[in-house]
């Protein structure tokens, strides 16, 4: 992925590490927007990756849009309604990816940058991450429905309505995030907790973050029904089958993603 200019991609393994390199502080421009959607539908495509670390370079993960930009690129008839589409498909491809995706939230993640972290299947965040809305300050909006997935009724009502900014300590405290470092310690507990998705089969957790996209918005019934049909398929797959044996035998698996 040499041809990315505001995205860094390092992989290691089987994990693939996308840091938002937008200097000064990562707002997501039409560049970044596109970078971020084509790594990640490549990596959906790509076997030897199986969980992406998503985080930001610098003192903030994303401080939301680029108005600058925004202004630029919208001056005619038509340019809003795909500047619109562009974004929407840009948190969808987190969602969407086939692989795991773990935030690692390193500063501020505001806007956009909170619809990023809402789309990730994980957060983890330092104690100098937080999450806000701060659209109300420039006659805007943006990120509400992504947040409602993180946040209660009043709270995020506060977070729209005043531009408060929630914490690490406080995500941590309420539950939203996985855990709280220090900086320093934020990409080692990420590392390690995706090396832990990685060593499990391929199959197995592509297909489960499928059906958890799938069946989220469905009743109990259905869900729960459909979780049993894919259930059914990961049984026949060879990864189920040796897991199955390794547990008999007493030994770690080799899984082969099929």
């Amino acid at each position: 992925m040499d041809d990315l200019t505001q995205l860094k991609v390092s992989i290691d393994g089987h994990v693939a590490v996308l840091t938002m390199d937008a200097p000064p502080v990562n707002a997501l421009t039409r560049t970044l927007n596109d970078e971020l959607t084509l790594a990640l539908d490549r990596i959906s495509e790509l076997d030897e990756i199986r969980v992406v670390v998503l985080t930001g370079q610098g003192n903030v993960f994303c401080a939301g849009a680029d108005l600058k930009g925004r202004a630029e690129n919208i001056k005619g008839p038509g340019d809003l309604p795909a500047h619109s589409r562009r974004t929407r498909e840009c948190f969808h491809a987190i969602r969407e990816c086939a692989k795991p995706v773990i935030a690692a939230i390193n500063g501020p993640a505001l806007g956009s940058g909170l619809a990023m972290v809402a789309s990730s299947d994980i957060i983890i965040t330092s104690d100098k991450g937080s999450l806000g809305l701060p659209e109300v300050d420039v006659g805007l909006l943006g990120g509400c429905r992504h947040a409602m997935r993180l946040f209660s009724h009043s709270r995020l009502r506060r977070m729209m309505l005043t531009g408060y900014r929630v914490t690490g300590e406080e995500l941590y405290r309420l539950g939203i995030v996985e855990a709280c470092t220090t900086p320093e310690g934020l990409m080692p507990a990420a590392l390690e907790l995706a090396q832990t998705i990685a060593s499990k089969s391929p199959v197995s957790t592509r297909m489960g973050k499928h059906t958890l996209n799938t069946i989220e918005d469905m009743s109990l019934r259905d869900g729960y029904r459909y979780e049993q049909d894919m259930t059914a398929l990961i049984g026949k797959t060879e990864d189920a089958q040796e897991a199955q044996a390794a547990f008999r035998e007493k030994r770690a698996p080799v899984f082969k993603g099929r």
